[in-house]
């Protein structure tokens, strides 16, 4: 029903994705957005919005907060309330934002790699420490992991009588690993934040993005109220539309922050720095709430295509990979490939298909391919990476 087959020509409006390459042959599948056009529901808000003529300030429309309610009800099985929305033009911001927040200068905070990159730089450039208790591999290629809880405790004893670890920065579901984790794992965690009094943030952006379509996303935050209301109230959870609906250029997101107290101070560290989400990002996101499920579903179908195309190229060039449960996001081992020609992102690039450098996530010699691209494009990518694979034997 919707076109998901043709790439709208992107470099037109230089989309950060291809300018990188602008002039070269080389099939960008790096930073984290799709190539596909943006759901017609949208598109048609957006160009109302421009016919319009104004683009001042704006407000959030009256029935948003109500929206992101209903939605948050119907789609997780979460109660919110609207007063607990701070609007942000963007979840790296949030991120740097619940650091500030939450932990004094002398304080830390504690994160798994690999993981999104600003995990691992928003402590620094906020004036804080960053512990990192890696994940925990499952297989030799590291491309399946789970939570090292014996690591995150040692960590969280060995700080004992130095600058507290204040903060948990949980990526759930998981980039760039594409993973859910289980109720068991949520809970145990859970169990260890209350332990040892922790805050959290959690960076939930990509769970509309449940590849089966069907698994239910259990947001942590109402997972800890479920466990206790006082442990919900150390909680921030970041979330917008940018990765879901391919929006990401129209800067709007939020934190849901339940405790009010919490919420000042959030609020306080934006210190009038903090622009307002652009004009058209609320009028894309009140779309998207009404009548961006058809195009989600549809869409999701054509990333499951593209995942498994991805996944079946990669095992005929014998690249251990992850075979993400959730998002468009494909976690490699390239550690082999890097042995014999060096940084394996470069590598490919001269060979026509630019990748995200793992060294970016804490892991080097790894890659991060997306595959959120038409069927056509992706192919061409695919058999790119094997002739040039090829030459090296």
């Amino acid at each position: 029903m919707f076109e998901l087959a043709v790439a709208p020509e992107r470099l037109k409006w230089s989309s950060k994705k291809w300018e990188r390459y602008r002039g070269q042959d080389v099939i960008p599948l790096w930073i984290a957005d799709m190539d596909f056009a943006v759901a017609p529901p949208i598109r048609s808000a957006v160009a109302a919005h421009v016919a319009h003529g104004n683009f001042g300030y704006m407000s959030p429309p009256r029935d948003l907060a109500q929206l992101l309610v209903d939605d948050h009800r119907r789609r997780y099985d979460w109660s919110i309330e609207a007063d607990w929305i701070v609007w942000l033009p963007g979840l790296v911001l949030g991120i740097n934002l619940a650091v500030r927040t939450c932990c004094a200068p002398d304080e830390k905070v504690i994160s798994f790699s690999p993981v999104y990159p600003p995990f691992l730089s928003a402590p620094g450039l906020q004036g804080r420490g960053l512990v990192d208790v890696p994940l925990s591999p499952l297989n030799g290629s590291g491309t399946a992991f789970e939570i090292d809880f014996d690591a995150l405790e040692r960590a969280l004893a060995a700080g004992a009588g130095g600058p507290a670890t204040r903060l948990l920065l949980l990526c759930h579901p998981h980039n760039p690993i594409g993973r859910l984790f289980t109720r068991a794992e949520l809970d145990r965690l859970a169990a260890l934040c209350e332990r040892h009094d922790l805050y959290v943030c959690s960076d939930e952006v990509h769970c509309d993005l449940i590849l089966d379509g069907r698994t239910q996303h259990i947001p942590f935050a109402k997972l800890l109220a479920e466990r206790s209301p006082a442990l919900a109230r150390r909680s921030i959870t970041l979330h917008g539309p940018g990765k879901t609906y391919n929006v990401a250029g129209l800067g709007v997101a939020w934190a849901i922050v339940p405790d009010p107290e919490l919420r000042a101070r959030f609020r306080a560290s934006m210190q009038k720095l903090v622009p307002d989400p652009s004009c058209f990002g609320f009028t894309a996101l009140q779309a998207a709430l009404r009548d961006g499920e058809p195009w989600r579903r549809e869409m999701l179908e054509q990333l499951r295509r593209n995942r498994d195309l991805v996944s079946g190229a990669l095992d005929r060039m014998g690249l251990p990979h992850t075979h993400p449960e959730v998002s468009y996001l494909t976690w490699i081992d390239a550690r082999s490939v890097a042995g014999k020609v060096g940084n394996a992102a470069q590598w490919f690039e001269k060979h026509g298909v630019g990748l995200s450098d793992g060294a970016e996530f804490g892991r080097p010699g790894y890659l991060r391919l997306n595959f959120a691209a038409p069927t056509g494009l992706l192919s061409e990518a695919m058999g790119r990476m094997s002739r040039a694979l090829a030459s090296l034997e």
